[in-house]
């Protein structure tokens, strides 16, 4: 089977490991429920930053933020290492921008996720993922933006919501537990 996967906040806690390095860098203390209760990916304005302000700080922190410590979600690597073991074919679809390709490639294989170059696709817009996504006829896709999934599952692709606070309202299959997850997997492919 073909299974397809956002890195950002699908495979790895991106938003709140910036929220963490923003308070660091701002000297802002700012309770944690804050950002579990925001309602759109962005995260400036926990911080008091306007929309501008936001952009420039993400593009000063980008770097940072992408290739040093972020962490995946616990289990996310090795349900990806058994998916692959047992023979499936993994895709990483991400909106990152394409300048960042390479080096987020690099950084997935280092923490141990099992890429293939030909199987990685890296920046687009999120109607150019939803293209590239219809054309790898996969079986079955996992993010945590709305806008991707919705499209998704009007045109009849099987997608799960990786649970994040600002995709709530949504009425998919969700998961925020890797080892649940799998278990799900293994059910669906039964």
């Amino acid at each position: 089977m073909k299974f397809g996967f956002d890195v950002d906040d699908t495979l790895i806690n991106l938003r709140e490991y910036a929220f963490h390095y923003y308070q660091e860098q701002l000297e802002q203390e700012v309770a944690i429920d804050v950002f579990h209760k925001l309602d759109r990916v962005e995260i400036h304005e926990a911080f008091g930053m306007t929309d501008e302000e936001g952009k420039a700080m993400w593009k000063k922190s980008v770097d940072y933020i992408y290739y040093t410590d972020c962490p995946a979600y616990p289990g996310a690597i090795e349900v990806l290492q058994q998916l692959n073991a047992e023979g499936h074919e993994i895709y990483y679809i991400t909106a990152r921008s394409a300048k960042h390709g390479e080096d987020t490639k690099a950084w997935l294989k280092k923490q141990g996720f099992p890429v293939q170059d030909e199987r990685f696709y890296c920046g687009m817009k999120d109607e150019e993922k939803v293209k590239i996504i219809e054309e790898l006829e996969l079986d079955y896709y996992f993010d945590d933006k709305p806008e991707v999934l919705e499209t998704l599952a009007r045109d009849g692709l099987n997608v799960f919501v990786r649970d994040q606070s600002y995709n709530r309202h949504m009425n998919l299959p969700r998961f925020s537990d890797w080892a649940e997850l799998h278990q799900l997997i293994k059910k669906e492919i039964e």
